[in-house]
């Protein structure tokens, strides 16, 4: 009836262009203008590096009558990694990976006939599918999973599955998840929509997802969990509404018992939000900055737009992977490609929407069994210009730890293990 699975990784490496304090002021977010500023003199330099993560899944079944089944799902992560031995907090501080979000927290009914139903706390196929198996296999899945303009975590959603359906002679698989995120919002409501299809004929697998999201937090880590415009509900009559929205397809090819490829290409929309000063009397920041702020995107700082100060601006961008798997008995080796394009907006001030990114990784594996895999990966990074990263990525320095601010390109090299059970 009960079941424990899941998954542990550790890694360890050395990367280079590294700099751990080359921003002005520290913990400032890529969409605050007072985040821009670099401190002078500051080196960087080749790190050691260290990480690791944990995922452990609680489940129940339960058979009912007629073929109906009960399920239930528990599931968190924890991760933290350290920079030459010191150790840093690698998403909001402390071990959990997103504090206040479950990854799996949901209660399912099933039938073979009828399909399935879930409600509760999940993830999306936009992030899920997106990190395995298409980024993972090929040494990608921060790179394509965890950039752009989808969301990756839901916590109030209600998702309906569809049987296997016999198409084209092949399988096809349907889902439509919605979610009203934080219902405290009561304004600007929030509502998350995602269409998810699967398609599986012979050696060939398609994926496609299509989100559609209003009065979510504002950004551009297709991980992240959907819930308000601010963490805060009682900011809501302060704020418009703002929305954002992936297309995006991915595809699978088994070319014979050795070589697999696979691909992806992901349309990314931003309505763009607003710069609102949420709390007046909030702290000064070093370069002079009052208050605290909302969740802004895309805004031109000191601009103004039909009346409204510091606006938000619509903004359009296209990303793509490629990647290919190479199997020799135990061993497996790979190379992934992602590159985060530059993107279409009327913005007058520059905002990373005139870089682009092209990660390159080259990897080699080795299934000892049991669950246990050896990794290694080689990977780079090559920005088009020096300033403000992509827009499809959540900070400057996101995926590699090299900023773009700073230095055009980098690489990293690490090894490690995963142990699935």
């Amino acid at each position: 009836m009960f079941s424990l699975t899941g998954f542990a990784e550790t890694t360890t490496g050395l990367s280079s262009n590294w700099c751990g304090n080359c921003q002005w002021v520290k913990g400032a977010v890529k969409d605050e203008n007072w985040a821009d500023a670099l401190a002078p003199g500051r080196p960087y330099q080749t790190v050691a590096t260290g990480f690791y993560q944990v995922q452990p899944y609680l489940g129940a079944k339960l058979d009912l009558i007629d073929g109906f089944k009960l399920a239930g799902l528990l599931s968190q992560r924890y991760r933290d990694g350290v920079v030459n031995g010191d150790h840093v907090e690698t998403r909001y501080g402390g071990l959990v990976d997103v504090p206040g979000f479950w990854y799996q927290k949901n209660v399912s009914v099933s039938h073979e006939d009828y399909g399935s139903l879930r409600i509760g706390a999940m993830t999306t196929r936009g992030w899920s599918v997106a990190d395995f198996p298409y980024g993972t296999n090929v040494g990608m899945s921060y790179e394509w999973g965890s950039s752009g303009a989808g969301y990756g975590m839901l916590s109030n959603a209600v998702s309906y599955t569809s049987r296997i359906l016999d198409v084209a002679q092949g399988d096809l698989v349907l889902e439509a998840t919605y979610d009203q995120g934080n219902e405290l919002f009561k304004i600007n409501k929030p509502r998350f929509i995602e269409l998810y299809g699967q398609f599986h004929r012979g050696d060939l697998v398609l994926d496609a997802v299509l989100q559609d999201s209003h009065n979510g937090t504002p950004a551009a880590w297709g991980h992240a969990p959907f819930s308000g415009l601010t963490p805060n509900a009682a900011d809501d009559p302060l704020l418009r509404g703002s929305s954002q929205n992936i297309a995006m397809v991915m595809a699978r090819y088994q070319i014979d018992s050795k070589l697999e490829i696979s691909g992806g290409l992901r349309r990314n929309h931003w309505s763009g939000a607003n710069a609102v000063i949420t709390n007046p009397t909030g702290a000064i920041t070093p370069t002079g900055v009052q208050g605290t702020w909302n969740n802004m995107f895309n805004v031109n700082w000191g601009g103004s737009l039909n009346g409204v100060q510091n606006p938000g601006y619509p903004a359009t961008s296209v990303d793509v992977l490629m990647g290919a798997r190479y199997r020799m008995g135990k061993w497996v080796a790979s190379t992934g490609l992602v590159h985060l394009g530059t993107a279409s907006t009327a913005n007058p001030s520059e905002r990373g929407q005139s870089n682009s990114a092209l990660f390159n990784t080259f990897g080699l594996n080795y299934d000892y069994g049991g669950g246990l895999v050896f990794e290694s990966t080689l990977g780079t990074v090559h920005y088009a210009r020096l300033g403000l990263a992509p827009m499809s990525m959540p900070g400057n320095d996101a995926f590699s730890n090299v900023d773009s601010r700073v230095n055009r390109n980098g690489n990293w090299f690490t090894v490690g293990a995963v142990y699935s059970f």
